[in-house]
């Protein structure tokens, strides 16, 4: 086989190993550079997650982002925080600080599959903004909050938004799949859709979501959805999938492009309409009558 121009001399006789840095003739060298595997000197030594990188390769690399890159102000996230908050406050009146709510507002605005059938399609959103109890809002605010400021500056305001009208969209869909004749209400789903994108997310820009704490959170999660009586199984899982689906095409478009990302939230508005299509055929004809 024959030796590589990069290969070392091997030493005899007294010769003099050359390995030269290939941007430094005549400066001895200690690594390879990980990409192109020339020998580089410590001058020319870039850290990289494994080993060194010389700088012609660091330089042609794409840039790489983080979710929280392109930071800014989490605007949606903030205004939808302050909407559940405006909507709750109220509810305090009716006895709505340690759980049960306000009895008439969960009525006229939460999802429930025979009132959606007859012509209230709002409950499918106004569902997502109700909550019942202090406990309940600070848990679900706390995580949009987190969530938020980690999707919205990565995804842009518009498609974050649509990711998140998605969620909260699968949400009251699980909910009339599974359990049509309950009053069902809360950001939970929505939520869950979030953690479903951030999950996606991750995995796209090569970060290991079990590693992040990602991957953690919605585990615990899923285990309290299914071992907490009372808690909508359907309104968690339909939100986690349709989330999760709408954050798929909106990362596949992440690339920069104006045109890329134009067409990643034409897709998460798609799967949003999905849900809400299917939210009103499964009100009207429910697969569970009770």
């Amino acid at each position: 086989m024959a030796a590589s121009p990069f290969d070392p001399v091997p030493p005899g006789d007294g010769a003099r190993v050359l390995w030269d840095c290939y941007r430094h003739p005549g400066r001895e060298s200690g690594v390879r550079c990980r990409r192109c595997e020339r020998p580089i000197c410590p001058d020319c030594m870039i850290t990289a997650p494994v080993g060194f990188q010389c700088p012609s390769c660091v330089k042609a690399a794409p840039p790489v982002q983080s979710l929280r890159s392109l930071v800014a102000t989490p605007v949606v996230t903030l205004a939808l925080i302050a909407l559940n908050v405006a909507i709750f406050v109220p509810t305090l009146a009716g006895g709505a600080l340690l759980g049960g709510g306000d009895g008439e507002l969960i009525e006229r605005l939460a999802v429930n599959g025979p009132d959606v059938a007859a012509g209230e399609w709002w409950r499918l959103v106004t569902s997502g903004f109700l909550h019942f109890g202090l406990i309940h809002i600070g848990f679900n605010m706390m995580i949009l909050y987190q969530l938020g400021t980690m999707l919205e500056p990565a995804l842009g305001r518009v498609r974050y938004a649509l990711v998140y009208a998605a969620a909260l969209l699968g949400g009251s869909f699980g909910a009339l799949l599974l359990d049509p004749e309950a009053f069902t209400a809360g950001a939970s789903g929505a939520v869950f859709g979030l953690m479903g994108a951030a999950f996606v997310g991750m995995r796209r820009r090569g970060v290991d979501p079990m590693q992040s704490g990602i991957g953690g959170l919605l585990v615990i999660n899923l285990l309290l959805t299914f071992l907490i009586p009372g808690i909508s199984i359907g309104g968690h899982l339909g939100g986690l999938l349709a989330g999760g689906a709408a954050g798929a095409a909106a990362f596949a478009s992440d690339d920069g492009s104006p045109a890329r990302a134009a067409v990643g939230a034409l897709g998460a508005a798609v799967i949003a309409a999905l849900a809400l299509v299917g939210s009103l055929v499964t009100a009207a004809t429910p697969l569970w009558p009770f």
